[in-house]
């Protein structure tokens, strides 16, 4: 079969028929008659009528049978109306996808982050794709800080105290308190120290290269830089897994580690590890509506999310024991 497509025209066995005949035969299909038809195309009846005469003397096929009550597809009608639903499903996509472009809402963005940020982010991503449905996200989920001014990424959800000076634009989209976790296995066997000078004698997870850089981490060895270090991972949700198997204390944000009914917080949050959540971009890419559209959704987004899990560590907190101090067996 050869078929080739010119504009809104489409070439079918050396025939010519217009998608507007295709229109006016969906619509005869769905109202039953060419009067009601060319009431909802905003067209006279007789135009309605030679478009479907056009396209039956194209495909060389009668799509109607018509009477006095009205026109009633064929069996050949009734099949290819299928085919044409799907032509005008493509021609709407194709039109909402141009018209997302004009607004500068189509395209893709790259999202750097890390794990535990993107894992918070992804359910939010079904949203602002239905929102933004022209918007695709690449998320470049890594532990590493990627270079924004080179290119390396649009957009960055960072963790940190502070943002070094630069020419980037950032917004505060949050807070975050952290803590030292360990499992409850481990407080059974070792105890759980009550502050920062009794770190000292138990084990301490610490990070790779990058991991170490990290405030909480620093923090943590500053207390107990001799602490026995059983291993070093080089991710966060990995070191999440490694306090939940017993094997040491680790620095982590309350908000991931207090929904883990295996950890225990080991004291409440010292207020220098509070940290700031931001979302960062380059200069030249703040403005363009696709970026500024996911800046201003993954804001509110964060907030609620966090307040979920804020009330779901509550939920899973109360009613607990205490907890064990060091040399003390924690009830099971």
């Amino acid at each position: 079969m050869r078929r080739l497509r010119f504009g809104s025209a489409f070439l079918q066995n050396g025939r010519m028929f217009d998608w507007n005949d295709l229109r006016a035969f969906l619509a005869v299909a769905r109202d039953g008659s060419t009067l009601a038809a060319s009431r909802a195309l905003g067209v006279n009846q007789t135009t309605v009528a030679r478009r479907l005469e056009a396209l039956e003397h194209a495909l060389g096929l009668k799509l109607f049978e018509r009477g006095r009550a009205g026109s009633r597809l064929t069996e050949a009608g009734e099949v290819l109306r299928a085919e044409a639903e799907r032509v005008e499903r493509a021609a709407e996509g194709f039109a909402t996808q141009a018209q997302a472009y004009r607004r500068g809402l189509a395209g893709s963005i790259r999202v750097t982050t890390n794990e535990i940020m993107a894992n918070t982010m992804t359910p939010g991503l079904a949203e602002f794709r239905n929102l933004y449905p022209g918007i695709g996200i690449e998320l470049m989920i890594t532990d590493q800080v990627l270079d924004l001014a080179k290119g390396e990424a649009d957009i960055a959800v960072r963790g940190a105290q502070a943002l070094p000076d630069s020419d980037l634009i950032a917004r505060r989209i949050g807070q975050v308190t952290w803590s030292l976790y360990c499992s409850r296995d481990y407080a059974a066997r070792r105890g759980v120290p009550s502050a920062p000078e009794e770190l000292r004698g138990h084990a301490l997870i610490g990070g790779d290269a990058s991991l170490d850089r990290m405030h909480g981490m620093r923090w943590m060895f500053a207390h107990a830089p001799d602490a026995e270090v059983p291993c070093r991972s080089s991710t966060m949700t990995n070191m999440i897994l490694a306090a939940k198997t017993g094997l040491g204390i680790a620095p982590l944000p309350c908000l991931t580690a207090d929904v883990e009914e295996d950890l225990i917080q080991c004291f409440p949050p010292p207020r220098e590890l509070t940290s700031t959540t931001w979302i960062v971009t380059r200069p030249d890419l703040k403005d363009v509506p696709r970026v500024r559209a996911f800046i201003d959704f993954i804001g509110p987004y964060f907030h609620k999310a966090s307040h979920a899990l804020i009330d779901r560590a509550k939920t899973l907190r109360d009613g607990e024991p205490p907890l064990p101090l060091a040399g003390e067996e924690l009830s099971r």
